[in-house]
């Protein structure tokens, strides 16, 4: 199986997705399962919680790939990633129950979903060639809109602009692994590297609460 899902990762054969691949996988279920959540909190209808799940879990990196025409989408090329999410967010109305009892871990799983998510973007728009902010754009871009279009489309404030530092630790992450590149790293080594620090970084914000500061606004114009 997973000989057939990395052909998406063509022709980015090389061995780091080895183990991004198989958080890839993790990281969609669960970013599937987190939108089936929210969309369930809106008391939203199956079509409702099956669109929510779609766009969480894939929707960063069809952003990614509009944006740097990259051409054709993943997802379209392996309809297995869409029978995925979709079911994992079907599974979700069934399950929802007694995920409370799994919040920690569905926190982890994020985590290492946001990880992998930016490096493979970062991975994918070097390989097109793109000058370095391109690059981290496009590892940000796949890290967090699926989660922007999630609570957009559930009419909240993105968690990414009000809450721990989530952007800030796709933003360093994308960063190191370029600066690693720069200097010469080893490629396994790199991406382990910034996937074992980036998500170390977000469990640590999740712990203490590390924050970025506010801007607050009240003032009438009259």
């Amino acid at each position: 199986m997973l000989d057939t899902l990395a052909h998406i990762f063509q022709p980015l054969a090389t061995k780091q997705f080895d183990l991004l691949l198989v958080i890839y996988l993790i990281a969609i279920t669960t970013e599937a399962m987190s939108g089936a959540l929210a969309a369930g909190r809106r008391n939203m209808d199956v079509f409702g919680v099956v669109v929510i799940a779609f766009v969480t879990a894939l929707g960063g990196g069809t952003i990614r790939d509009v944006v740097l025409g990259n051409f054709p989408i993943g997802w379209t090329q392996h309809p297995e990633y869409v029978y995925l999410v979709l079911l994992a967010g079907l599974a979700t109305t069934v399950l929802a129950r007694f995920m409370h009892h799994m919040k920690r871990i569905f926190l982890m799983l994020d985590a290492m979903g946001l990880v992998a998510f930016s490096l493979i973007g970062c991975t994918i728009a070097l390989q097109l060639e793109y000058p370095v902010i391109v690059v981290i754009m496009a590892g940000m871009l796949t890290g967090i809109s699926g989660g922007i279009l999630r609570d957009v489309l559930c009419n909240q404030v993105p968690v990414v602009f009000r809450r721990e530092l989530y952007a800030s630790v796709s933003l360093v992450v994308c960063v190191l692994f370029l600066g690693l590149q720069t200097l010469g790293v080893d490629a396994d080594l790199n991406t382990l590297f910034c996937f074992v620090l980036g998500f170390g970084f977000r469990m640590l914000a999740l712990r203490y609460g590390w924050k970025l500061p506010t801007f607050s606004y009240q003032q009438r114009w009259d």
